[in-house]
């Protein structure tokens, strides 16, 4: 045990390390992971898969949208322990992969991505203040709403024009066709959870799993299995054969899972039941979203995610009352007072932590 004399004497971090631990756990917890170690390796792998497909734009816009929201937070004030924890930083950085990845690479572009991404602590404050009375989180909707927002404006914006966005059209019939070899499926399954910050590449997939298991095994095993399950579903009902290939019915189901299946529950064989029964619906709302913002020209993103994880849990708000967990944060604390997680998890995660 650590006596507060040991943690008194205990070296303190600089403000410098300060500002690389909170921008690194920005990255983390886009996956609901509160450690510098997991965002590194997403960073790693952003970064890995951006240079893979020349896009290093999208890169250098992750890095520049987390630290862009941070600063946002201790601009605003904001409670210290929110932006200690990255939760200031997890929208930026989805903001900061998104632009250049539907926008072309110019300094309007980057001016924008700053601004938003800025804005995404500010909405995210607003958007929980809504949402606390039925203890629920805005999760990546300020990312979703604020991303819509942009590109809905560059239709009549010149000065941004889009790249990777299709053109507002009614659904139309697809090609189911993709290669159903093992090779190819295993490689589906891991661009699922690349997907996660729009990267399309099998090799990030695999780093943002290490990602996940320094921090959290389970974590890990609902990414994997929510990715899994997504791209299963999607298959077996004849989803787009494009849309397969490039595992976009999986990071939706990936979040889902780390959210209802660790995040705001306790892992036993009761929520597993209900992760899984969560994950298949996301793949249908993911299906249903594709559908009605097709004709408007704009990307489902995590808004599937957001949607199914919402659906889960504000029923317990009514079958359980006042009585019903809080889900309005998932910090450690948080999770530890509703009975989520228990004291060994937490220490041997600070243990990991304590070592970057």
């Amino acid at each position: 045990m650590i006596t507060k004399t040991q943690q008194a004497s205990a070296p303190q971090p600089s403000q410098w390390q300060l500002a690389v631990r909170t921008t690194l756990r920005g990255a983390g917890q886009v996956m609901f992971q509160c450690s510098s170690w997991t965002g590194l390796l997403f960073f790693i792998g952003i970064f890995w898969g951006a240079y893979a497909s020349h896009t290093p734009a999208v890169a250098w816009g992750a890095v520049v949208g987390t630290v862009a929201a941070t600063v946002a937070g201790y601009i605003v004030g904001l409670p210290k322990a929110d932006g200690d924890s990255g939760l200031w930083g997890f929208n930026g950085i989805l903001i900061g992969c998104a632009f250049p990845t539907f926008m072309e690479n110019t300094w309007l572009m980057w001016l924008c991505l700053i601004f938003f991404s800025m804005l995404t602590t500010w909405v995210r404050t607003g958007f929980n203040n809504v949402m606390r009375p039925w203890k629920v989180n805005s999760l990546t909707f300020p990312f979703v709403f604020l991303t819509w927002v942009m590109l809905f404006s560059t239709r009549i914006l010149d000065g941004v024009d889009v790249t990777t966005l299709p053109e507002p059209e009614l659904p139309h019939a697809f090609s189911d066709l993709y290669d159903g070899g093992i090779g190819h499926i295993v490689e589906y399954w891991l661009k699922g959870v690349a997907q996660v910050f729009l990267i399309n590449n099998w090799v990030t997939g695999i780093l943002f799993l290490v990602g996940l298991w320094l921090c959290s095994r389970w974590a890990a095993i609902w990414a994997a299995v929510g990715s899994a399950i997504g791209l299963g579903v999607a298959i077996l009902f004849g989803a787009d054969g494009a849309d397969i290939t490039n595992g976009l019915f999986g990071y939706s189901p990936v979040l889902t899972g780390i959210a209802i299946g660790c995040t705001f529950n306790k892992v036993n064989v009761r929520s597993a039941v209900w992760t899984v029964a969560a994950i298949v619906a996301t793949v249908f709302i993911q299906a249903a979203m594709d559908v009605m913002l097709t004709p408007w020209g704009l990307p489902a993103l995590t808004g599937p995610f957001c949607v199914a994880t919402w659906l889960f849990l504000l029923p317990l708000y009514k079958f359980r009352g006042h009585t019903a967990p809080d889900y309005s944060e998932w910090t450690d604390e948080a999770r530890r007072a509703a009975g989520i997680i228990d004291n060994e998890l937490l220490k041997g995660a600070d243990e990991v932590e304590k070592k970057l």
